[in-house]
């Protein structure tokens, strides 16, 4: 660009966010089973020693590949953890690394801020592209489960991105790109206080232990006349209960509305969620709920969450 027609402020911030990370991002290739062939990904250095961060779908059963990086260098990797219900998996490269990437806060993002991704679509290194949050506390379906609480922008993603890092405007990853859900909709799951504990255990275990009640929820509003005595306008909304299941056995009905569990509010999914780790697995835990008008507190022992 010519001297006198200087980057604007936008574009100065984008580059700057694809010169400090695009060196940070991997570009996986990740071999199929029964030697069909491989798939294409990216991942995301954040660690001195070598730990990457990708999806889970982009590794599948796979237990290692190649991460490529823009200098050109290549290193073999394994894969130390898989979690296919929030679609995030760990893996450790042998060998030098480039510095890593910083990890933000994906909670403190606002919708229509401005987010850049970075990753591979199709094999092609290094790709940016940028967009704005478009939405917050998403759920996708995706290869019959659900994810929660995603990120949806409108940054334009391609097979290849996921596993790539979604960043703010000082490079910090926000958030892992994860699918394309449709014409302007890209899909990323948080780095926050829940995801980084999913993380942890990745790396520690190689696993996630969760604890399960057994509800589907979506938020739902305080009736008005509440509002003010409890001080909040929404809580969780029961949509179903599984039958059999440890809220079924604790007397929870589609139609309860929980306002705490443990004693801490609950509004919307990820609230819950901190709740659902291994240290809630089997100990009894108290909720409160509105039911017809009225407050009922219920206590449900959760069983564990084996995934699929």
């Amino acid at each position: 660009m010519a001297a006198d027609h200087p980057l604007d402020a936008y574009s100065q911030i984008v580059t700057g966010v694809a010169e400090r990370l695009t060196p940070k991002v991997a570009s996986l290739r990740v071999p199929r089973g029964g030697g069909t062939g491989e798939s294409l990904g990216s991942a995301v250095v954040f660690t001195g020693d070598g730990f990457l961060l990708t999806n889970a779908h982009v590794v599948g059963k796979s237990s290692g590949g190649t991460a490529a990086f823009s200098d050109g260098t290549s290193a073999p990797f394994r894969v130390v953890g898989v979690d296919p219900l929030s679609d995030l998996a760990v893996l450790r490269a042998t060998g030098q690394t480039p510095a890593p990437a910083e990890l933000g806060e994906a909670d403190q993002l606002v919708v229509g801020q401005l987010v850049v991704a970075v990753g591979n679509p199709l094999g092609l290194a290094g790709s940016v592209t940028a967009g704005v949050v478009s939405a917050l506390g998403r759920s996708l379906p995706a290869r019959g489960r659900v994810i929660e609480d995603v990120i949806q922008t409108d940054a334009a993603l391609n097979p290849g991105n996921s596993g790539g890092a979604l960043a703010d405007a000082e490079a910090r990853v926000v958030g892992i790109n994860t699918a394309v859900a449709g014409v302007g909709l890209g899909m990323a799951v948080p780095v926050n206080k829940t995801t980084r504990r999913i993380i942890s255990a990745l790396m520690q275990d190689g696993r996630v232990r969760r604890a399960y009640l057994g509800l589907a929820m979506v938020p739902g509003p305080v009736p008005a006349a509440w509002r003010e005595r409890l001080g909040r306008q929404t809580g969780l909304l029961v949509a179903q209960v599984v039958s059999g299941g440890p809220a079924d056995r604790a007397g929870l009905r589609a139609g309860d509305l929980l306002l705490t569990v443990a004693g801490q509010p609950v509004a919307v999914s990820q609230d819950l969620q901190r709740q659902m780790f291994s240290e809630a697995i089997g100990r009894p835990l108290s909720i409160t709920v509105m039911r017809n008008g009225a407050l009922v507190d219920v206590i449900a022992e959760p069983t564990e969450l084996v995934a699929a």
